[in-house]
């Protein structure tokens, strides 16, 4: 039984002003007569609402275009000075926080490094209130023109407690950390401006699908591969997430029945083959001697530097053979992605992963193809990922871009329960069409 629609005249105007704002964020130089083709409104109604978004500032024109035996058509684009967005990445080795504005071009930014085994809650929380604190004073922006700070965390972040986001991270030694109230506490935010927090490889993948590796893909795997090693999914266009969704969590899949010991404590996980810290290990294991205070990017260098000498000497057949195996973990762990979910495009992102791409990716690749499903394994592509090492911060500052469409640019204004920006078949169309820039 179809259901009724119970859609108010406020409803349907947000919703026209959310469909406006998206077309020009995404296509932007646009006119009023292809602003009303791609949005299916009226020429009225696209007049009255550019008129309403130009009035409020989030709306400007950007130049003319030529129109067929008439007068020049006005362009208009989003102004990207009209607010601003701070992404935070806590991962591994540091905290870093990012303040852009509304073309993502980023204004300042800080960095906490965090020492080893550096996740004492109090501290990260206390990174990312100096952080927020700093790069808004450093890029002088009004605070009112902040709309909101989103945080990418490891582990796994429930929405189903009174206090908001709780994040369960085993592998950090946080649980049940009420994270969204302590930083409610801590941050500083302006009126109006939200706070939401997501897992890291989820932002990774908003990310990547918005702007970077994923545009116009309906089904995809985002690898985060960092210390450890997690992935966002993305089915029919939709990232699976939920409450209590732990899909992220890819790292801790069983890959050897009794194995190496993960961080987390069970024996066998694919982080404790794949994941940076446990490459190290494995190579320290393998004979490779390096200063007990290298930190693990450095680490990775040395042994990529080992592995493939620049200067025509003899390549180190250890640190060779341990990235190798670290290949084919890293492809059986996929393989069980691609025969579970089919997917078209599987990017392999974070910054270790970025780091031993153009190293490993062909090994990848096969050792991938060679432990899946001939059929899932025809249709899919293993490529790096777009967006560089920043892409965490970036895709957390889609979780209040997003807010801000689903409002149609007004703070005061409540989002559409059925207009839930990222998961709509419209938006998912939007991002299908969308293209390289």
């Amino acid at each position: 039984m179809p259901r009724p629609n119970r859609q108010t005249i406020r409803d349907l105007r947000r919703n026209s002003r959310s469909a406006v704002l998206q077309q020009l964020y995404f296509d932007a130089p646009m006119s009023r007569q292809a602003l009303g083709a791609a949005t299916g409104l009226s020429s009225g109604s696209i007049s009255t609402i550019v008129a309403e978004l130009v009035a409020e500032g989030l709306v400007e024109e950007a130049g003319t275009v030529d129109s067929d035996g008439g007068r020049p058509r006005e362009l208009l684009r989003v102004s990207p000075g009209c607010a601003h967005l701070i992404g935070v990445d806590v991962g591994e080795t540091r905290v870093t926080v990012e303040l852009f504005d509304l073309g993502l071009t980023e204004l300042a930014r800080c960095e906490h490094h965090l020492e080893q085994g550096g996740y004492d809650v109090d501290s990260i929380v206390r990174h990312i209130g100096e952080g927020v604190a700093d790069v808004i004073a450093r890029a002088g922006i009004p605070p009112e023109r902040l709309l909101g700070v989103g945080v990418g965390v490891p582990g796994i972040v429930e929405r189903d407690s009174a206090d908001g986001a709780v994040v369960y991270g085993q592998t950090i030694g946080w649980d049940a950390v009420p994270l969204e109230a302590l930083l409610r506490a801590a941050v500083d935010l302006p009126p109006g401006a939200g706070l939401y927090i997501e897992n890291g490889a989820k932002t990774l993948g908003r990310a990547e699908m918005w702007f970077g590796g994923g545009r116009g893909v309906s089904d995809a795997v985002i690898v985060l591969f960092g210390s450890g090693i997690s992935a966002c999914i993305v089915t029919g266009g939709t990232i699976l997430s939920g409450t209590r969704s732990s899909a992220s969590e890819w790292g801790h899949s069983t890959v050897h029945v009794r194995g190496r010991r993960c961080r987390c404590g069970s024996p066998g996980c694919l982080e404790a083959y794949a994941g940076a810290e446990a490459l190290i290990q494995r190579w320290r294991e393998a004979g490779a001697v390096l200063p007990p205070d290298t930190d693990e990017e450095t680490a990775v260098a040395l042994m990529l530097a080992a592995a493939y000498p620049v200067d025509g000497g003899a390549p180190d057949p250890v640190a060779a053979a341990v990235l190798e195996e670290t290949a084919e973990y890293l492809g059986a762990g996929l393989s069980t992605l691609i025969n579970l979910y089919n997917p078209e495009r599987v990017l392999l992102g974070g910054w270790a992963g970025l780091q031993l791409a153009p190293y490993i990716l062909d090994s990848v690749r096969r050792h991938a193809t060679a432990y899946a499903l001939r059929h899932p394994a025809e249709r899919v592509t293993v490529e790096p990922g777009r967006l560089g090492p920043d892409a965490v911060t970036v895709g957390a500052v889609t979780l209040p871009l997003a807010e801000f469409f689903a409002r149609g640019g007004r703070r005061d204004e409540p989002p559409g329960e059925a207009e839930a920006v990222t998961e709509r078949a419209g938006w998912r169309a939007a991002l299908g069409d969308r293209r390289s820039s």
